[in-house]
């Protein structure tokens, strides 16, 4: 078989075209937006005074040259300009160097509301876009490095959108310009002079930023690195102080500096390099020309006005092209900024609303798995031919060792994933033909970690329906017994609760979360090992609320502790994705099965990890 041919440095760079051209091709819909017309009339407007800033730019130096040849007494004074005076051409050169800055701000507020706009659509289109994607994609993923790809992408656009459009436009608009002012007023060799400057410094540019861009990457990657590593230890503080792992975390987070370190000293060195190389060329270039010039006037072929007026265009165009190597730079990362995420925009979502899908009817929630089959990986199993039926009103729990798939059961009822084979029915109704907001509406789901966001007690028990009133919340904490305690806190429901909710207890950040869940008030509850990670007395308070939580709705819970679901109408026991055993803890007591095993375990006082019987 014949092998592949390794891919070259020009191929990587032909692709790297490629997929900038694309990213290009993506942006450009942001920018000359359909059915907004405000937006393409600003960008219209822009580009117009964009131009006459240019052109002003072009012809300031004409005027200072007039200047200069009337100070002199040189030039031909029944020209329009000469005509004028020394003083009245002084002061039309400074109007129209302050014209040329009054139309760049001018195009600067023109374009703002639509570059803006366009920044805010592409934002929100990707952060829905990462909420839409499923659980999968999300536990593959790191959460540092998925919000540097966002930061990145964002601000690339930004970059792009502004320079793209008002720096490399226009430059290559005032050179040419410029250089037919040079063919006009001074002849061919003149413009082949600046021509052939212009050429070596982008070429030499291009090809010095290139390898700039690469060492660049690898800040990225390095950037990335440390950021997920710092992030992580973060948000798992406690465990870093458990185990006594400070200077650990800190060497590990240096390691990860060390490289980024490096790429950013090699990068300091290339823009040394890049810099002399292009004071090289341009002074080339413009000692030439003013050599060509000073000849002139000595010839007297030129006036001192023309060979200010070279000097004063050579100037001119050299401002722009020192910051073409910046410029250029910062695109090329930009494009691959975005790229980055413009591919995670292109990331399918696994789980997707079937075409004018209906909402979810419910009117009583009985809920029924038929035959599920499910796993993670196509080559491990995780359900295989699971029957699960929960009546409306009723309250069945599942039970197992670990990877017996109960947390499964939870994601597939909430549609985290689709099923392999089987249904899983909602009143009758699979819950893959129906849209998954309505879908999410219905059930309610208390966690074994209830994770709280970085916000207030109220906003957090408000997350389970925003527009309820404060008289509601409060009385969903006083169903969830954590009013009085809330109520005692010194700014009371306005307690800011701490990343992941990190300032309150385990039980009151159960609390929250049961409150949060009663506010909702759905027909379907989903009990996911909520009491496993507290202590007993804590346990048995929570239990009780649950309970009461629980009267009226569809429950299926999934439980560690026996003795929390003794009281459930139906007990599965699952194994190795089966079935295993089915009934009340009264007949499976006195089956002398699993279940009986498992419960005699944890009576006698061994150890109660289900997962380890």
């Amino acid at each position: 078989m014949r092998r592949g041919r390794r891919p070259t440095t020009a191929d990587l760079s032909q692709l790297d075209r490629a997929q900038g051209l694309r990213t290009i091709r993506k942006v450009a819909p942001y920018l000359w937006p359909e059915g907004q017309g405000w937006a393409k009339r600003r960008v219209v407007l822009a580009m117009l005074a964009l131009v006459l800033a240019k052109v002003i730019a072009v012809v300031t130096p004409l005027f200072y040259k007039a200047a200069v040849d009337s100070l002199t007494g040189e030039g031909a004074p029944e020209t329009m300009l000469m005509a004028v005076g020394a003083v009245g051409l002084t002061v039309a050169y400074g109007m129209a160097r302050l014209m040329n800055t009054g139309f760049q701000q001018l195009r600067d507020a023109i374009f703002a509301r639509v570059g803006q706009r366009a920044l805010r659509r592409i934002a929100l289109e990707t952060f829905t876009h990462i909420h839409r994607l499923s659980l999968r994609y999300h536990i593959t993923r790191k959460t540092g490095g998925l919000s540097r790809i966002i930061e990145r992408g964002v601000k690339g656009v930004e970059f792009l959108l502004r320079f793209l459009l008002f720096s490399i436009g226009p430059l290559v608009l005032e050179l040419a310009l410029v250089g037919v002012i040079f063919y006009v007023a001074f002849g061919v060799w003149y413009l082949a002079v600046v021509a052939a400057t212009i050429a070596l410094y982008v070429q030499f540019t291009f090809r010095v930023t290139e390898w700039r861009v690469k060492i660049r990457r690898e800040m990225n990657d390095q950037d990335s690195d440390a950021n997920q590593k710092a992030i992580d230890s973060l948000l798992n503080f406690e465990t870093v102080k458990y185990f006594g792992a400070e200077t650990r975390e800190a060497e590990r987070y240096d390691r990860a500096m060390a490289g980024y370190e490096d790429a950013a000293i090699r990068t300091s060195y290339s823009l040394a390099i890049l810099n002399f190389g292009q004071a090289l060329l341009i002074t080339g270039g413009l000692i030439a020309v003013m050599v060509m010039a000073a000849m002139g006037v000595q010839a007297g072929k030129l006036t001192v006005g023309d060979f200010v007026m070279v000097n004063a265009y050579m100037i001119q165009i050299t401002m722009p092209l020192n910051f073409l190597g910046t410029v250029y730079r910062e695109i090329r990362q930009s494009l691959v900024d975005m790229g980055e995420m413009f591919a995670l925009l292109e990331q399918p979502a696994e789980v997707l609303d079937k075409p004018g899908a209906p909402d979810l009817r419910v009117t009583g929630g009985a809920v029924l798995f038929r035959d599920v089959r499910f796993g993670y990986d196509p080559d491990r199993p995780i359900l295989e031919g699971v029957t699960i039926e929960v009546p409306a009103g009723r309250k069945v729990a599942i039970v197992g060792p670990s990877g017996a798939g109960k947390s499964t059961i939870g994601r597939l009822l909430f549609r985290f994933y689709d099923v392999t084979d089987g249904a899983v029915l909602i009143d009758g109704q699979d819950v893959r033909d129906v849209t998954q907001d309505s879908l999410h509406a219905q059930i309610g789901v208390v966690p074994q970690d209830t994770v709280l966001f970085n916000d207030t007690i109220c906003y957090n028990i408000a997350y389970g329906r925003p527009e309820a009133s404060r008289a509601e919340i409060e009385a969903a904490a006083r169903a969830a017994q954590i009013h009085d305690f809330v109520a005692g806190l010194p700014k009371g429901y306005e307690t800011m609760v701490g990343e992941r909710g990190l300032k309150l207890s385990g039980g009151e950040k159960q609390r929250v979360g049961i409150a949060r869940t009663l506010l909702k008030n759905p027909p379907i509850l989903l009990l996911d090992e909520a009491t496993s990670a507290l202590d007993s007395e804590t346990e048995a308070d929570i239990q009780t609320q649950l309970k009461a939580m629980g009267e009226g709705r569809t429950v299926i819970a999934i439980a560690h502790r026996l003795s929390t679901i003794v009281d459930a109408d139906e007990i599965v026991v699952l194994e190795d994705g089966q079935v295993v055993e089915r009934g009340s803890h009264e007949a499976l007591i006195a089956r002398a099965g699993r279940y009986a095993a498992m419960w005699a375990r944890q009576q006698a006082g061994e150890d109660e990890d289900v997962e380890a019987a």
